[in-house]
């Protein structure tokens, strides 16, 4: 395989050994090859990209901005490229499915027991990894789940439903006894974003109203820790107060904020042969759960007339 400026397969391969080792010695041995080969196949690379890929100047080797962009995307494309060429492993192997905090809600049960019953000879492995695409773009999983609009080259998403916002609050704090909050409550004190893998930023107030002050985490464990200790109040989707409880956080509904999009996204061209079946099966148990809850809405609602007509019909004491 190789491109229009002579890049072939081995020069992403050569690239990306150095990328995760660190080295050129340690690459070259994991590899199989020498030293110099290594050298020139990275200084090739460079020379038909136009681009320096590996910052040299330190003892210790780093990639370039240049070059830590070009890794994820090579990734990508080595992925690929040996999926391609092995069709038979690639219907066996399990089905990756990333998500970055709260996978599928309250329907991730549901999938993983269904997809095990209608399909196992493909596992499904939910991985959570703390990206903005879960780990999709650097080749790492092959669909993703993932929440608010997501811009991504090579990447295609469908929405499967819309999930509610909340706040989430430390448990010992003013705000705990609150049966709900809004923007404005938010925003008069800290509000603590993940600018990694979360979908919250300060565009969610409206110009001219938002936070007072921004504390910026990695991750959802970090933003957690941060929560209960007080430092700020953070913003999340309905899900997170069931995947993610924690014994100094409460989370209350935001009344006024908009619902975010749950999405299930995967790259553009061939993948995995299961995937088709996965956005089905994701599709029809969001639709089964749907169509259920009114029906018990219903019941509940049919209960507690029965009851306040058997209230009404009783004689009072005395």
């Amino acid at each position: 395989m190789s491109t229009e400026r002579g890049i072939e397969i081995r020069h992403l391969r050569v690239f990306l050994a150095i990328a995760q080792a660190g080295s050129v010695t340690r690459a070259a041995a994991c590899l199989g090859l020498t030293q110099p080969a290594v050298s020139r196949t990275l200084a090739a690379l460079e020379q038909r990209l136009g681009i320096r890929l590996v910052d040299r100047s330190t003892h210790h080797l780093e990639l370039t901005a240049e070059g830590a962009d070009l890794r994820d995307k090579a990734t990508a494309v080595v992925t690929a490229f040996d999926e391609a060429l092995d069709v038979d492993r690639l219907r066996h192997r399990p089905l990756r499915l990333g998500h970055a905090w709260s996978a599928f809600g309250p329907y991730t049960t549901p999938l993983l027991r269904a997809w095990r019953e209608r399909h196992p000879e493909t596992a499904l492995e939910l991985l959570r990894v703390d990206d903005r695409t879960a780990g999709l773009t650097r080749g790492e999983v092959d669909a993703a789940l993932l929440r608010g609009s997501v811009e991504a080259p090579g990447v295609v998403a469908d929405v499967l439903f819309r999930e509610g916002r909340v706040a989430a609050v430390a448990a010992d704090g003013p705000w705990a006894g609150r049966a709900s909050l809004s923007l404005a409550d938010l925003a008069t004190g800290t509000v603590i974003l993940n600018t990694v893998s979360g979908t919250t930023t300060v565009g969610l107030w409206p110009p001219l109203a938002g936070p007072a002050a921004v504390l910026t985490v990695a991750n959802t464990d970090d933003w957690l820790t941060a929560v209960a200790a007080g430092r700020g109040a953070g913003v999340s989707t309905a899900s997170t107060a069931a995947v993610h409880p924690h014994a100094g956080v409460v989370y209350r509904p935001l009344d006024d904020a908009p619902p975010v999009p749950v999405l299930l996204a995967r790259r553009t061209g061939t993948g995995h042969p299961a995937l088709p079946a996965l956005a089905a099966l994701a599709r029809e148990i969001v639709g089964t759960e749907a169509k259920a809850k009114p029906e018990a809405k219903t019941e509940a609602k049919t209960e507690t007339e029965a009851e306040a007509d058997a209230r009404s019909s009783r004689v009072p004491d005395g």
